[in-house]
């Protein structure tokens, strides 16, 4: 009889097997884009297929996950009276730069019902960010919530667009247009 060399360890292994698909799902999307195999991500994650169809029933199930973790770290960053709006865009550009194939998949699913409160979280923690940034001088009376959330989507669409190796300096530059914008008048 052949002997596994991995145990099963049954649902005690769910929410480890689920950060690693994670994981696993940022690098290979990162790598090969949005038409990935989903069998890589799981070969990846170390775990088989069933488990990738439990925790992620599809490729939007796994983007709205990568983005809660995204979103999740934003939340934390903002937490911190000290973070500016500079510090959000900059972590928003590196998420963008290797999240760029998960972005397509929330864009191409505005409506499901998963992917709507991801815009709702994201306005909190620019919300939260603007009430000190505008009370520090930084930001300008003028700058909305929703003009900021705009500045975000329109840059995170053009660094996934933008060559692997050019994301980085196509979001700094991307984001020094929005920050003449926003300054003070």
């Amino acid at each position: 009889m052949p002997v596994s060399s991995k145990s099963n360890r049954g649902p005690s292994a769910g929410p480890e097997n689920r950060r690693a698909l994670i994981a696993a799902a940022r690098e290979i999307f990162a790598v090969e884009g949005y038409s990935a195999p989903l069998s890589a991500v799981a070969k990846k994650a170390g775990v088989g297929q069933g488990s990738l169809y439990r925790h992620f029933p599809d490729r939007t199930a796994l983007a709205v996950a990568v983005f809660d973790e995204n979103i999740a770290d934003l939340e934390a960053l903002v937490a911190s009276p000290d973070t500016t709006i500079d510090d959000l865009l900059n972590r928003i550009v590196e998420q963008a730069r290797v999240s760029s194939a998960f972005i397509g998949m929330v864009r191409a699913n505005p409506l499901d019902p998963r992917v709507t409160p991801i815009g709702g979280r994201m306005l909190g923690v620019i919300t939260q960010l603007l009430v000190h940034e505008k009370a520090a001088g930084r930001l300008g009376a003028h700058v909305r919530a929703e003009d900021v959330m705009l500045a975000i989507e329109m840059l995170s669409g053009v660094v996934a667009n933008a060559e692997p190796e050019q994301r980085g300096e196509v979001g700094r530059r991307a984001w020094a247009l929005f920050h003449a914008a926003f300054e003070p008048h």
